[in-house]
């Protein structure tokens, strides 16, 4: 038979190896539950599409991101939940890098003539469209203090010359 000092001892290693043992399933568990699912982390927003002289672009085959830069709490998710009702994909909302200037509505683009840009266009009621590159995906729409809304713009809009579109990947 085993001395009290040896069977608290016993004990005393029994509880520390679960507590180990818990402490080991719970970081697991925790790094299992915080991790994105499968795929999701990895999928594209939109995909480079070539598009032809004389087709049609209609909002469902472009991706727009919407920056705030006004002092105006949650205009970006307002204005890309307006768009995607017209049939645009969302990219993301967010805020505009600091003292980006844009008083009413801007679009962000380095190709001022592809037609995505001129179809968002058609939904902003005339906005500045200034060519500059940006790291944000699709049609970059930047709103400021003094935009309004998304009102009014065109189902589709035809092709002028070869050029590549950023649309949604294909599932």
């Amino acid at each position: 038979m085993l001395s009290n000092a040896a069977s608290g001892l016993r004990t005393l290693v029994v509880l520390a190896c679960v507590a180990v043992v818990l402490v080991i399933a719970a970081a697991w568990g925790w790094h299992a539950m915080t991790r994105p699912f499968p795929g999701k982390a990895d999928a594209a927003t939109c995909v480079d599409t070539t598009v032809h002289r004389g087709e049609q672009i209609f909002p469902a085959q472009v991706v727009v991101t919407v920056l705030n830069a006004s002092r105006r709490e949650g205009l970006a998710g307002r204005t890309i939940s307006a768009l995607t009702d017209q049939g645009f994909s969302a990219a993301g909302s967010g805020n505009a890098p600091g003292k980006s200037g844009v008083k009413r509505v801007q679009i962000w683009t380095t190709d001022p003539s592809n037609p995505a840009v001129r179809l968002v266009a058609s939904w902003l009621h005339r906005p500045t469209i200034v060519k500059k590159a940006t790291t944000h995906p699709g049609v970059v729409v930047v709103v400021g203090q003094g935009f309004s809304e998304v009102s009014g713009g065109r189902k589709q809009v035809k092709v002028a010359h070869d050029t590549t579109i950023c649309s949604p990947p294909v599932d």
